[in-house]
């Protein structure tokens, strides 16, 4: 009960929860249904990554392969996938890893990867690939980049993967606590009407990242795979750092490690069904409120709305 309370507690304070303090403090008690996965845990299962290059992503590749996974680095940049690729394989001796190119805020180049990467079989589905551009940048195919690469290149690589994973299969959207702050806007998903920020066009496609994995689980779980959306807290990462530099330097030792940040995403790829479920928000490894303010709420109207837009804009 005690440590609950104070699990909520720096969830609400945000700073010490987000922080390596609130990370430190949380796995103290991470006990029975939230003890640590078993070694072999995911042997014989496939994972595919996106933005798996650095950062949480490269640290997300080491924690499933360390539980027995054949993971799938899934990178923009080959040649940056192949360094992470050595790092892993040497911290993470006999690891199956794999490097497969896909810039996920190119819709052409989603559909030409996913026809490869079905053919591996996947049982996981990680959609960690992030951008925080410090001005308003358009894919070729006309979308503001991070409602591209958080929002649209998931939904249409889900959808083409879909049928390819198999029964107990996961999906997981790296979102972020950012999120918090922002509610589900539709009129505006391409940044246009109001003077570029990156940090809300961030912020916002990180919300529709949240609501898109209860979407997906409402239409996955007749298949048994499982959809859940996680925010890392703040990690010392190169995106962190390099988009938002006076970041890194106040906050400087109270950032997490990358594999702290990745810990819920790599639990959630092992955790049994039947403890975690599906359609839920995480933040280490407890399922979280979507919301703490009243403005911020979605209703099923623009749920649907977001649905249909992904549709359409993805083909």
């Amino acid at each position: 009960m005690l440590a609950r309370v104070l699990d909520t507690v720096l969830d609400r304070t945000i700073v010490p929860g987000y922080s390596r303090l609130g990370y430190v403090l949380r796995s103290r008690s991470w006990t029975g249904e939230r003890a640590d996965p078993a070694p072999d845990a995911l042997r014989g299962r496939v994972a595919l990554v996106t933005g798996a290059s650095a950062g949480l992503g490269t640290a997300t590749v080491a924690g499933l392969a360390r539980l027995g996974a054949s993971v799938h680095l899934v990178v923009r940049d080959t040649e940056r996938g192949e360094r992470a690729r050595a790092a892993v394989a040497t911290a993470v001796p006999g690891a199956d890893l794999h490097v497969s190119r896909c810039d996920v805020s190119s819709l052409a180049d989603v559909r030409r990867a996913a026809a490869e990467l079905v053919t591996s079989g996947p049982d996981l589905l990680v959609h960690n690939a992030g951008v925080l551009p410090p001005q308003r940048l358009v894919t070729a195919e006309g979308h503001e980049l991070a409602f591209a690469t958080h929002v649209l290149g998931p939904f249409l690589l889900t959808a083409l993967l879909a049928d390819a994973l198999a029964s107990q299969g996961r999906v997981l959207f790296v979102s972020s606590g950012g999120m918090y702050a922002q509610k589900l806007a539709l009129d505006d998903v391409e940044s246009t009407r109001e003077p570029y920020n990156g940090t809300a066009a961030y912020a916002r496609t990180k919300r529709m990242q949240v609501v898109l994995a209860g979407l997906w689980a409402d239409r996955l779980r007749v298949d048994e795979v499982s959809v859940h959306a996680v925010h890392p807290g703040w990690a010392d990462t190169p995106g962190l750092t390099g988009s938002l530099p006076w970041f890194g330097s106040v906050l400087g030792p109270l950032l997490r490690t990358p594999e702290q940040g990745a810990d819920t995403t790599v639990w959630l790829a092992a955790a049994p069904a039947a403890v975690i479920g599906t359609g839920r928000f995480w933040h280490d490894r407890r399922t979280r409120p979507e919301h703490y303010v009243p403005w911020t709420r979605e209703g099923p109207d623009d749920r649907v709305r977001l649905w249909e837009l992904c549709e359409r804009l993805t083909g």
